[in-house]
C-alpha cells in the first residue's frame, strides 16, 4: 500500500517538476552598438549580454522598471527599447530613462 501511495504522489509531482519556471523578460536594445559590452556586465544583481545593439539579462533585484532603465543606461549607455522582467517602457518613460 506505501508503494502504491508513493507511484501516485511521484506519478502527480513528476509534470510539475520537469516543467520548467518562465521567467518575464529583461531586455533593452542600445542606441549605438559600440556601447555594448563584450562581455557580461552586472548591474543590481542582473547579468547582461550584449550582442550588437540587443542585449538581455537574467537575475536582478526587484525595483521599478524606469528605476532598473536609469541604472542600466547609465552602464551601458542610451536604450531605444527597454523591458524589465516583462513590463516594457513607453516612449515617455525611455526619453526619461536616457535624460
Amino acid at each position: 500500500m506505501r508503494t502504491l501511495l508513493i507511484a501516485a504522489i511521484l506519478a502527480v509531482a513528476t509534470p510539475t517538476l520537469a516543467t520548467p519556471v518562465q521567467t518575464p523578460a529583461t531586455s533593452a536594445t542600445l542606441a549605438d552598438a559600440a556601447s555594448a559590452p563584450s562581455g557580461r556586465v552586472i548591474v543590481d544583481g542582473a547579468t547582461w549580454r550584449c550582442e550588437g545593439t540587443n542585449c538581455t539579462a537574467t537575475g536582478g533585484a526587484n525595483q521599478p522598471a524606469t528605476r532598473a532603465c536609469r541604472r542600466v543606461v547609465a552602464r551601458l549607455g542610451q536604450v531605444t527599447a527597454f523591458t524589465w522582467k516583462g513590463t516594457a517602457l513607453t516612449a515617455e518613460e525611455l526619453t526619461a530613462c536616457n535624460a
